[in-house]
């Protein structure tokens, strides 16, 4: 065995390993503490609905570890096993070669890999949300959805990689920079047209009916000097009763959104608070942050992969005997989950910070204690955990434990009275 597929094999192993036991420290941590609410909460939770998120978020991560060993064995498959290198062999006994040739191998196998998960969707969608009462889409309504998304694939996907491929090929040994600018300028347009041009694709956005709701957000969005194109509630009890709220796009097109199931489950101070605290985000430049840490992190993965793109090595040694720009960026896709896996606690940090960031700025705009009511209403209707194991909770968790957010609300409140 080469010495860089050795290095490919046992960091996909540690991963995987390290996937794993997590999880398992989750479900035991969580069962250890479905017998009685945590006390901050007792009040609020029934012991029934603490013991529905407990089921619930054990359930998920039993099918995620089944998933987790998949997504392993199907990448091993890819790459040393030669299927990437079986379906470019396919591809050009097709007789359809050059730039359009490389792009349908990139979309076939990415096709592939995705009929292959789709068990796990649909194990998801129909088996856990449907056991638990959450999941409200139909057959129908899943393959329309599953057949938009390869049609938007297609006709996006298609010419950014054609244009990404024919840099590669064309511009030197500085492609990997204009393949960087190219790759971030489509990233930023979509960013744009998500609100009204894709996102109108799979939901129904209809402007804020009820007046009472829609004086208390435009009051809130004066005292924050933010401008959006409107107020929206999206019909997202069509698919699932679980509940959110976000604002989305960039420039002149931003949208403040509300799920329909969020309107109906919250008070309208608590919809307040809780947009105040999307609102920080915006305020506190969080969005903009993650944004230049993903044009700079996008740009030095595209510079290791100008390095790699040259070394014969990086191809064979991950079941590709011949080298091209298609297997290049492909193996590169693919591989860097594995490589990149250990550092992704850090981004779980900056998140962690991030929400507490916009917690105290939702408490010096609106009222903390509505924002508390509001996230224990969330997470009951959503069966979130109350008890996540702490190790867990740091290496993947966007979001503060629940415990140590509440109390972290509570003391801005008692701070501010």
């Amino acid at each position: 065995m080469s010495l860089f597929t050795s290095i490919f094999i046992a960091f996909l192993v540690a991963s995987t390993l390290c996937r794993l036991w997590l999880s398992l420290r989750q479900t035991r941590h969580i069962s250890e503490h479905r017998a009685q609410v945590p006390k901050p909460f007792s009040q609020q939770i029934s012991l029934e609905d603490h013991q529905k998120a407990a089921d619930y978020t054990n359930a998920k991560a039993q099918l995620g570890r089944m998933e987790t060993v998949f997504d392993s064995l199907l990448l091993v498959a890819w790459t040393v096993g030669g299927g990437i290198a079986l379906v470019q062999s396919m591809v050009d006994t097709s007789g359809l070669t050059g730039l359009w040739g490389g792009v349908a191998m990139i979309i076939a196998v990415l096709i592939i890999s995705s009929l292959l998960s789709l068990p796990f969707s649909i194990a998801q969608t129909f088996g856990i949300e449907s056991r638990f009462g959450f999941n409200r889409s139909t057959a129908g309504l899943f393959i329309a959805d599953m057949l938009k998304g390869l049609g938007l694939t297609l006709l996006l996907g298609a010419p950014l990689l054609a244009a990404v491929l024919w840099i590669m090929a064309h511009t030197g040994e500085l492609w990997w920079v204009y393949a960087w600018a190219v790759w971030s300028g489509f990233g930023l347009l979509m960013f744009w047209a998500y609100p009204t041009l894709i996102a109108p694709l799979f939901n129904k956005f209809s402007p804020l009916e009820d007046e009472t709701l829609k004086a208390r957000v435009e009051a809130l969005l004066d005292r924050c000097g933010f401008h959006s194109k409107g107020i929206f509630v999206m019909d997202g009890s069509r698919r699932s009763a679980h509940g959110n709220a976000y604002f989305t796009g960039i420039g002149n097109n931003k949208r403040i959104v509300f799920f329909d199931t969020l309107i109906g489950t919250l008070e309208p101070l608590e919809v307040e608070a809780v947009l105040a605290h999307e609102l920080g985000h915006f305020r506190k430049r969080h969005v903009r942050k993650r944004l230049v840490w993903s044009l700079v992190s996008s740009l030095i993965g595209l510079g290791i992969l100008g390095w790699l793109k040259s070394e014969a090595w990086f191809y064979t040694d991950l079941g590709v005997p011949a080298v091209s720009d298609q297997a290049a960026l492909l193996l590169f896709i693919m591989i860097s989950p594995v490589f990149s896996y250990f550092i992704s606690p850090l981004s779980a940090w900056f998140s962690r910070k991030h929400e507490f960031e916009a917690d105290a700025y939702a408490a010096s705009q609106s009222d903390a204690n509505a924002l508390v009511d509001a996230l224990v209403k969330l997470y009951r209707e959503n069966a979130s955990t109350l008890t996540p194991d702490p190790v867990h909770s740091a290496f993947y968790d966007s979001h503060p434990p629940a415990m140590i957010r509440i109390q972290h609300l509570h003391d801005l409140a008692q701070a501010k009275a």
